[in-house]
């Protein structure tokens, strides 16, 4: 039974029956998660302090500029998964390819594939905005003892066995989620130790916070912009407040804990989206879900697409149920804006 003030560890261990494969294997993974965050949470917190900040001059698979803290968190989630070989392949927002891990004692005998985004919303590291990492973790689809090959990663996301987010900010939290809930951790700095600070998280059906870079609004689609004058109109209980991070993380672990919706949809200068369906959107639909909320592409659920690319992006719309499902009936007939009357 879980309770507050339980450690991450203690909770872990108590709560690895509910695995259909309860070899531990999974716990352990989730504790090296744990272990590279709090070395990331080190860096970040000293950051203006020492010279992580600022870019290093390259760019990344998605054409964005590296920040020093990126290639930092990414090389320390993969060493720390690499070292303790407890996964067989790991895919990383960062990398052009998936890398597959053989392991010293056993020949590919893991079980778990990781993908992760080691730092969602580095860019807003420089300025001391609250910045996270997201990982996906799948059962391999391959047989074991064989190296994994693309088809273990590019599962729709309704199979993922876990998932979860770290932010790094005011306070340092993991959240994640096995399909059995979603739960919240909070770092005790001083013991270098998680404790259970929100147990059974759940998104409001309701909320009163919309999340959308509105600078991007010229581009969006006409459904979206009519939902975007529904959340601004004066009504009984609108208009709603615009809030955007520009963090994912922080974003969603807001509207979570508030009530509201995240949309980041196809625009005309990128009509696939751009935030990426493996390493953002499947995860954080998983949490959303598990959570009481919802999360689609506009057109279907998030879960069930099938990845043809490992950087594959999609639009996303997630968040408190009721609003995601407005904001789905917009994006499905714009019309509908013609029988509103806004302000």
């Amino acid at each position: 039974m879980t309770h507050k003030n339980q450690t991450l560890g203690e909770f872990i261990i108590e709560n690895q029956q509910q695995f259909p494969y309860a070899t531990g294997e999974l716990s352990r993974l989730i504790n090296s998660i744990r272990l590279a965050a709090k070395m990331v949470n080190h860096e970040v917190n000293k950051a203006g302090l020492v010279d992580i900040t600022g870019t290093v001059g390259a760019t990344n698979i998605q054409g964005e500029a590296q920040q020093k803290l990126d290639v930092f968190a990414n090389e320390t989630f993969i060493n720390t998964l690499t070292n303790r070989e407890i996964v067989c392949g790991i895919a990383s927002e960062e990398n052009e390819d998936f890398i597959t891990i053989r392991g010293q004692q056993h020949d590919h005998q893991n079980n778990y594939v990781v993908l992760i985004d080691p730092l969602d919303g580095s860019s807003n590291i420089d300025v001391n905005v609250s910045v996270g990492t997201i990982f996906s973790i799948y059962r391999r689809v391959t047989p074991i003892g064989t190296a994994v090959t693309l088809e273990d990663f590019l599962q729709p996301g309704h199979l993922q066995v876990a998932a979860g987010y770290v932010i790094y900010g005011t306070s340092t939290m993991l959240v994640y989620t096995t399909g059995h809930g979603v739960n919240g951790f909070t770092l005790n700095p001083a013991l270098g130790t998680y404790y259970l600070s929100h147990p059974n998280m759940l998104f409001p059906e309701n909320g009163n916070i919309y999340s959308i870079n509105e600078g991007n609004y010229v581009h969006f689609p006409a459904g979206i912009k009519a939902y975007i004058k529904y959340c601004q109109e004066e009504k009984e209980d609108r208009p709603y407040t615009s809030r955007y991070i520009g963090s994912l993380v922080s974003d969603i672990h807001r509207n979570m804990i508030k009530g509201g919706i995240y949309i980041y949809p196809s625009t005309s200068t990128a009509p696939e989206g751009k935030l990426r369906l493996l390493y953002e959107c499947n995860p954080m639909a998983f949490i959303a879900e598990q959570a009481g909320g919802m999360a689609s592409d506009g057109n279907m659920r998030v879960l069930d697409i099938r990845p043809t690319a490992l950087h594959q992006r999609t639009p996303f719309i997630c968040g408190s149920k009721n609003m995601v499902e407005k904001a789905i009936s917009f994006v499905q007939n714009p019309a509908l804006s013609k029988k509103q009357t806004f302000v």
